[in-house]
């Protein structure tokens, strides 16, 4: 497996040596890259750094760049998977449609459940017209469930995965919050800081994709990112482990 990268600590454009670095999985219909945290898969109104801007450093002698198959809030780190070809692109959107691709991912969150296990069935939608994006707990809403699991406990700290069955926008850091749990560094939905330290500790760690009916699902990880190593120490993970998955 590959080591986890340096931190960025500024918001510019990967170089093509770092987005290379990057790539997790590259077959000839998709690539599955590691995306650090705090930038944002899209270029903004405002301009600004952004992952799509360095996809041409990904063609690897196709005439196109690749393209997002689905996307992660910029401050989430991990597995992005990106379509390599149109056709391609379009049979990656299915799968993540009709929920066929099966995600994990790691988060630190403050406090935690009592129980070892279970499922949030919270439906979700919009705050409000000023924030599209931002989401709430809302009994008129869409749909939104979360599977999870804890992985290690300490200080007042719970390290879980969470395996989010629907796909809705903030899903996973709007179910932790609305639990009691929020997601450790979430500035909008718990009470980390709005700009520094800590980050947002929700990292996606796995992802299972089923592309061809006649070979297995592929199964890509990304290594644990920098700003998530020391929280999820004192939750029991240890260097030695990430380094035997």
């Amino acid at each position: 497996m590959s080591e986890s990268h340096p931190e960025r600590t500024d918001s510019a454009e990967l170089t093509a040596d770092e987005m290379l670095a990057r790539v997790l999985y590259r077959d000839g219909l998709m690539l599955v890259i590691d995306k650090p945290a705090g930038m944002p898969v899209h270029r903004g109104p405002k301009g600004g750094a952004n992952l799509e801007s360095s996809f041409d450093f990904l063609r690897y002698g196709l005439p196109r760049p690749p393209v997002l198959a689905h996307r992660l809030d910029r401050d989430t780190s991990g597995c992005l998977v990106l379509g390599r070809h149109r056709k391609a692109t379009a049979s990656l959107g299915l799968l993540f449609k009709h929920g066929r691709i099966s995600k994990t991912y790691w988060a630190v969150v403050e406090g935690g459940p009592v129980e070892d296990q279970g499922t949030i069935d919270l439906p979700l939608g919009r705050l409000n017209a000023e924030r599209g994006w931002w989401q709430k707990v809302d009994p008129e809403g869409q749909k939104a469930v979360t599977n999870w699991t804890v992985r290690g406990r300490g200080d007042g700290l719970t390290w879980m995965a969470l395996e989010p069955v629907t796909g809705r926008t903030h899903q996973l850091r709007v179910h932790c919050a609305a639990m009691g749990w929020p997601i450790v560094g979430d500035n909008i939905y718990g009470s980390g800081p709005r700009f520094g330290e800590p980050t947002l500790h929700l990292h996606a760690r796995e992802i299972v994709i089923p592309l061809s009916r006649n070979k297995p699902p592929v199964v890509v990880t990304a290594p644990v990112p920098p700003h998530l190593r020391q929280r999820l120490m004192v939750c029991g993970w240890t260097q030695d482990s990430e380094e035997a998955t």
